[in-house]
């Protein structure tokens, strides 16, 4: 075939090639119709006037084809609509040249429409793109320094090709219209969508929201709000679109016989049409329920992939404005997240922002929605956040509740309330300040003055705080002053058992540890309008007491104050810690004006108010207020300031004098028992000493002081409570028996026992002073310890005082021997006398005979055979010892020389060696001068038991007999036979 064929000539010239001009003048020239249609279809070029000439020859082309068949059609359309059918299916069989050309001319037909609405997004693309030109020339000076190009380049998807190739003239009219129509929406081209939607109607409709569904999420429904779909209320169902052909009428092959041939001989060409058959298309019109439910699932979208609460609210919105049912509830939710989400104050680190979704909006509880509102409110902000964000939720849930019949005049109510409740204290004042009585009602966010009274009250009762106060204050100036005039008695005992009964109410018990505002509001709520006014004036004077208290550092939460208010224990526990406390946690209670200043405070908790309601220390006498004051100035050894209050006149301290001793003697002793050294000129036992001289001397505070001066002396011994441990001072006081420190230091100490007036001064200041009993009982340990040291010259003369005491204490006792001192007195003397006397070691008889002696006249009648065998054993030794002496002397006296040799010593003489008095002994008979010689013995003793009851003792073993006889009379007989034999006279 010649190259100057036209059909090689056709296929030798590539697409880029062709014009208006090449294309006539090569394709006119052949007759094939079907070739010349074929060439045109296969041909697809981007230059818009040569594609056009290919469309417009190629539908030319297939004008005869069309004309023959409805030829044949008209032939047989006298049998019906069947045979209409079939007359085409058997004339496309027998000239199936002709079903191709009609075939081909459904192609051209198509693409000249494609062709019109490429042409028109053009138009309508190109001027969108200028008028961005225009704004982004308006930003040529952009700080951020934007790059116009960059923008043009990533941002504006043209349709021509010289402005973009991705769907260029070429692949725009065989693509998918489909796929075309998403990709438009996806740029958010929504004029193209439009124009597409509009001309093409019948292939786009199916697959409409498809095409919705390309849009992006974060796109304004505003700017497409023309796709959207919308209700049509005379048809209770979808509205349809306007639908416009490019053509005016339809060609005869686009019409449903001839498609329905051309489809049964599979003449007609894939061309998109069931391509997205997996996309589920909706040919038909959604009911209301279909279009409420795209609404919501579009704005879920948004809201799970974007978080853009404000599309989905605005395509919501938008739905309701078109007509679409059921959307209400849903707007609300929307809107109400909206706030929370845009309005609502968040946190100031933008990491601890929460992700709301409406699936979670919706698994919300009432107060929960509140909580999230306020998370974040301060105490300036909270009151315009409950009108700004709260109240339209309130009134949304009331709205909501008379919808479904199910009408709660108190849910907004008690929602609010139950917040306030739980709020923290300032955030609650400044709710109380936005619901002052004095503003106008409907700016009010608390409306009900009595509702507010019952919140305050439950709030500040209920409240752990112990600095707040005043923000507290500043709650109880919000609160309504009731005009109440005086009611009956009965109504005003009513409020006070009911305030009375309030202290019970917020104390723990075993069922409920802690009383919450919630539940102090359900024991307000009943209270009228009397009790309520009494309880706020109750409260005024709490909040008072609360500042006092926390202004010398002993808070309280206020709930204490009713639990108090009738137990005088609690009231004095804590106005001594209101006493102490101050001198020792604040540095600067130094001077006497700090002191007045807390002692009135003090008076003013005791005091009670105009409305006769007591203070915190209401129960508490002003004796007891002024002796908790001095008690907590002399702990904080401030003496001079202490004397200042006791002696200056006219003296703030009303207190009697033994108070003022107890009080003085209470703090001495508390520094006495937290001494670590028992030394008096230093540390806390200074203070206890110096303590005791801030009020006048007394007998009282003379002993405690001997007392400390006594314990300062007994650690100077070292006395030790257990190994290498010193005694402490708190261990002394505590020591039941006192004497038995003075037994640790004659017990630890060497010589301490040769000290006598230093141990008795002791013993004194340990506060035995006048105590017989226990002067004897120490005399008595310094003897016994003489003894042991063998000092028998200290331990003689000790017994010596220990007697005379007894001998002073049995004189100066008006019940005599009968008295229990002295017969405890006695008991320690005739024991300590009876050992010393006893006492192999010690050799002066004389003296051991007095000693026992007095043992014999103290003793009880039980012990007197045990000393007299003493008794009569040391005579039989001392007698024996003077005979010895008298035998050795006489031999010396014979052995000596008759001129040196003196004259025999007479009786007398022998008398006197005995230490017997001496008396004439001529003309008397030895058992008379015996006799006499007893007598004067005898009366130097001190036997005096004739005071005493009888005893059943037996007779000893040397057949001594004591039973019936007098004690007395029985030793005479003894001491005359002994003095008898002495002297040489009979023993019969």
């Amino acid at each position: 075939m010649s190259a100057h064929q036209p059909h090689v000539r056709w296929q030798n010239v590539g697409d880029d090639e062709l014009t208006v001009h090449l294309v006539r003048d090569i394709l006119n020239v052949i007759d094939d119709d079907l070739w010349v249609a074929a060439a045109c279809t296969d041909r697809l070029v981007n230059d818009l006037d040569v594609q056009r000439e290919l469309l417009e020859l190629g539908l030319s082309r297939t004008s005869l084809a069309v004309d023959r068949a409805r030829t044949s059609l008209v032939q047989g359309s006298e049998s019906g609509p069947l045979c209409t059918k079939r007359t085409l299916n058997a004339y496309f069989r027998q000239v199936p040249a002709d079903a191709q050309l009609c075939q081909l001319r459904t192609i051209f037909l198509d693409r000249l429409d494609r062709l019109s609405s490429f042409v028109e997004i053009h138009k309508v693309v190109q001027l969108q793109w200028e008028k961005s030109d225009d704004i982004d020339s308006e930003w040529e000076d952009d700080p951020w320094d934007y790059d116009p190009e960059e923008t043009s380049s990533s941002s504006k998807p043209d349709l021509l090709p010289a402005a973009d190739s991705r769907i260029p003239l070429s692949k725009f009219l065989v693509m998918d219209l489909v796929d075309i129509a998403c990709f438009f929406a996806s740029l958010e081209l929504y004029s193209a969508v439009h124009i597409l939607m509009t001309h093409h109607s019948s292939v786009l409709w199916p697959f409409r929201f498809v095409v919705l569904s390309s849009i992006p999420a974060h796109a304004p429904p505003s700017k497409y709000s023309e796709l959207l779909p919308a209700y049509d209320i005379s048809q209770g169902a979808e509205s349809m679109p306007l639908s416009q052909s490019w053509r005016s009428e339809s060609d005869w092959v686009e019409s449903h016989d001839v498609r329905a041939a051309l489809t049964d001989l599979q003449a007609l060409p894939h061309i998109g049409l069931d391509a997205h058959a997996m996309l589920s298309p909706v040919g038909g019109l959604l009911d209301p329920v279909g279009l409420a439910a795209w609404y919501a699932q579009r704005a879920e979208d948004v809201v799970a992939s974007t978080g853009m609460l404000d599309i989905a609210l605005a395509t919501v919105q938008h739905g309701i404005s078109s007509g679409v049912p059921d959307l209400d509830q849903l707007e609300e939710d929307l809107g109400l997240l909206a706030r929370l989400v845009y309005d609502a104050p968040q946190p100031s680190d933008s990491s601890d922002a929460e992700d709301w979704t409406l699936d979670r909006w919706k698994s919300l509880e009432p107060a929960q929605v509140l909580q999230a509102y306020l998370a974040h409110s301060t105490q300036e902000s909270v009151a315009g956040d409950m009108t700004r964000l709260v109240m339209p939720y309130l009134f949304v849930l009331e709205s909501r509740a008379e919808r479904a019949g199910q009408s709660d005049p108190d849910l907004a109510v008690n929602l609010l309330y139950d917040y306030v409740l739980r709020a923290p204290l300032p955030v609650a004042a400044a709710i109380f300040e936005a619901s002052k009585p004095t503003l106008p009602l409907p700016q009010r966010i608390i409306r009900n003055d009595e509702d507010l009274a019952r919140l305050a009250l439950s709030c500040l009762y209920g409240s752990d705080s112990l600095s707040e106060w005043s923000t507290m204050s500043s709650i109880f100036e919000c609160l309504p002053a009731w005009d109440i005039q005086p009611g009956t008695e009965d109504e005003a005992d009513e409020a006070d058992a009911t305030i009375a009964s309030l202290g019970a109410f917020v104390t723990p018990s075993t069922t409920i540890s802690r009383c919450s505002a919630a539940d102090l509001l359900l024991f307000f709520k009943p209270l009228p309008l009397v009790s309520l006014s009494r309880a706020l004036n109750i409260l005024d004077v709490h909040l008072m007491c609360g500042e006092i208290l926390s202004r010398w550092s002993v808070p309280v939460p206020l709930r204490w104050f009713p639990q108090s208010a009738s137990d005088v224990v609690e009231q004095r526990a804590r106005a001594n810690r209101m006493a102490r406390r101050t001198g020792s946690s604040l540095g600067e209670m130094k001077s006497k004006d700090d002191w007045e200043w807390l002692l009135e405070d003090m008076h003013k908790l005791r005091a009670t108010s105009k409305a006769g309601i007591r203070g915190a220390f209401g129960l508490m006498s002003e004796v007891d207020i002024s002796s908790i004051f001095l008690s907590g100035l002399l702990s904080s050894s401030l003496f001079d300031i202490a004397r200042e209050f006791l002696h200056k006149k006219p003296s703030k301290l009303s207190l009697p004098a033994p108070v003022v001793e107890d009080t003085c003697l209470s703090v001495s002793r508390e520094f006495y028992d937290n001494a670590s050294s028992a030394n008096f000129k230093v540390g806390d036992m200074r203070l206890a000493y110096d303590c005791l001289a801030v009020w006048r001397p007394s007998e009282r505070l003379s002993r405690e002081r001997d007392f400390i001066e006594a314990t300062s002396r007994i650690s100077s011994y070292n006395v030790y409570s257990r190994p290498g441990v010193k005694l402490s001072p708190i261990e002394m006081r505590l020591t039941t028996d006192r004497l038995s420190l003075i037994s640790r230091i004659l017990s630890g100490t060497v010589d301490a026992y040769k000290h006598t007036q230093v141990i008795l001064d002791l013993l004194y200041k340990l506060g035995y002073k006048g105590d017989a009993v226990a002067e004897v009982k120490t005399l008595a340990m310094l003897s016994d310890t003489a003894l042991q040291a063998e000092d028998f010259t200290r331990a003689y003369e000790t017994s010596q005082r220990m007697v005379e005491t007894v001998l002073q204490l049995r004189a100066g006792t008006p019940a005599g021997p009968e008295d229990p001192a002295f017969r405890k007195a006695c008991e320690v003397c005739w024991v300590a006398c009876y050992q010393l006397g006893r006492h192999p070691e010690f050799k002066d008889v004389d003296k051991k005979l007095v000693v026992l002696g007095r043992a014999l006249e103290f003793c009880p009648e039980d012990k007197l055979s045990d000393i007299l065998t003493s008794w009569r054993r040391l005579q039989r030794d001392d007698l024996e010892s003077r005979r010895e002496s008298i035998s050795n002397r006489s031999t010396t006296y014979q052995r000596r020389p008759a001129a040196n040799r003196k004259s025999a010593p007479s009786l007398q003489a022998k008398l006197t060696d005995l230490r017997l008095p001496m008396a004439p002994l001529i003309n008397a008979d030895a058992a008379a001068l015996a006799g006499r010689a007893f007598n004067r013995v005898a009366s130097t003793l001190p036997f005096t038991v004739g005071g005493r009851g009888r005893s059943n003792a037996p007779e000893d073993s040397s057949g001594l007999g004591l039973n019936g006889e007098d004690v007395s009379a029985h030793a005479s007989r003894v001491l005359q036979r002994g003095i008898g034999w002495l002297l040489g006279a009979d023993e019969s």
